[in-house]
């Protein structure tokens, strides 16, 4: 919801939060790679759904701030000032 009113009211972001965002997404993304590699190591079914799990949400997290940013530059395209 807040990133839909964000984009609406085209809001302005600094460089240094884009960035901070940007290297968050990364993480996740990394991490989400790495945890999965980790699948073949796990022999107990419970501990590779809650694997699954994990790295299911980090791409989730992955997406959703990639997302908040598109819907970010795609409001700051547009005119703050209506005429």
């Amino acid at each position: 919801m807040a990133t839909q009113c964000a984009a609406q009211e085209g809001f302005e972001m600094s460089l240094g939060f884009r960035k901070a965002i940007q290297e968050r997404i990364a993480q996740l993304e990394s991490d989400a790679t790495r945890d999965e590699a980790q699948l073949d190591r796990l022999n107990d079914i419970d501990h590779i759904r809650r694997q699954m799990r994990l790295v299911a949400v980090q791409r989730a997290e992955a997406l959703r701030l990639r997302i908040f940013l598109d819907r970010a530059d795609a409001g700051i395209s547009r005119p703050l000032v209506k005429s």
